[in-house]
């Protein structure tokens, strides 16, 4: 088979590799499509390797038919499924744990259903498990333009939370709108810290982090959860530990990628349950930016790394 692979000085180079061979309880996907994440941005800086059982190359979720099933397995050949994995989607084919792959609707097409997995899953993850987002809480998003962002919007919305987001144009801005936030704030011209001291968030998911991240936290309610997913403007910050103990606030750090195969396939199964059927009623959503043939995976790269995405970047591989 063929993958896009990192050659010695990083660059993507499309060459052959040897097929995945299909370990006991492991699915074996022909890919149609990928989406693109930050994480692979990382990967291709060198500075996020694929964990030691999966491929080196980048890729996190996928779209595609079955190949190979187990004996037992609930899939046969031929069935449509995207499924999330611990890298390695950018190629031809892929083995993954069951538990970590899940039917595509008759409703959905690849290129929408390889870009449920990480993002939603992350949102589940961290509103549902990590924050224990309650109704009537508010919920505060770093990056609701992002996949992860518009994911958790949508998500925190049904469980009836009160919702703040921020933008970084009129355009990223104009778009959450339509999802039914309760404020968007666009942090380049508004003082998102001012925001927060008048709406205390309960859960914040923040990807963002940076020096201003400090003096936010200490705009959370009591028992609030601020849950740290990345840090985009940077790791260091300020923080008031007195704000902490006094407000028993929770900073939590939480990663997908790092997280026992088990765990994954806990949380992608609690996603086909619970989320699945909202996608196929239209009440949840998962917005394509842009569609680009794996041939073209830099330009794919370049629009995250610009920020010019309002949701998902998809590669198409048939």
């Amino acid at each position: 088979m063929y993958a896009m692979t990192l050659d010695e000085k990083r660059n993507f180079s499309w060459c052959e590799v040897p097929d995945p061979v299909r370990k006991e309880g492991e699915v074996l996907i022909r890919v149609h499509a990928a989406a693109v994440n930050r994480a692979d941005l990382m990967q291709k800086d060198g500075n996020y390797a694929s964990p030691p059982e999966w491929p080196p190359w980048c890729g996190l979720e996928c779209a595609g038919v079955v190949e190979e099933a187990p004996a037992d397995s609930v899939f046969k050949a031929g069935d449509r499924v995207c499924a999330l994995v611990g890298g390695g989607a950018y190629s031809q084919k892929v083995a993954v744990p069951e538990g970590m792959v899940i039917p595509i609707p008759d409703e959905m097409d690849m290129v929408t259903g390889s870009s449920i997995p990480e993002v939603w899953c992350t949102a589940y993850l961290n509103l549902v498990r990590e924050g224990a987002l309650q109704k009537g809480e508010t919920l505060f998003i770093q990056a609701g333009a992002s996949g992860v962002g518009l994911a958790a919007i949508q998500l925190g919305k049904h469980l009836g939370a009160r919702i703040i987001a921020t933008a970084g144009s009129p355009e990223k801005a104009a778009f959450i709108r339509k999802l039914g936030p309760d404020l968007v704030v666009e942090y380049k011209k508004e003082d998102l810290c001012s925001v927060l001291k008048e709406n205390p968030p309960a859960v914040a998911l923040d990807c963002v982090g940076g020096a201003g991240m400090g003096e936010c936290l200490q705009s959370m309610s009591f028992g609030g959860r601020w849950i740290m997913i990345a840090t985009l403007a940077g790791g260091k910050t300020q923080i008031d530990l007195e704000t902490i103990w006094r407000k028993r606030i929770k900073l939590i750090g939480s990663t997908l990628r790092s997280r026992t195969n088990e765990e994954k396939s806990r949380i992608m199964q609690a996603l086909k349950e619970e989320l699945l059927p909202l996608f196929v009623s239209g009440k949840l959503l998962s917005n394509i930016h842009a569609v680009f043939p794996i041939a073209e995976v830099e330009k794919a790269h370049q629009v995250l790394r610009n920020a010019e995405n309002i949701g998902k970047v998809v590669l198409t591989f048939v």
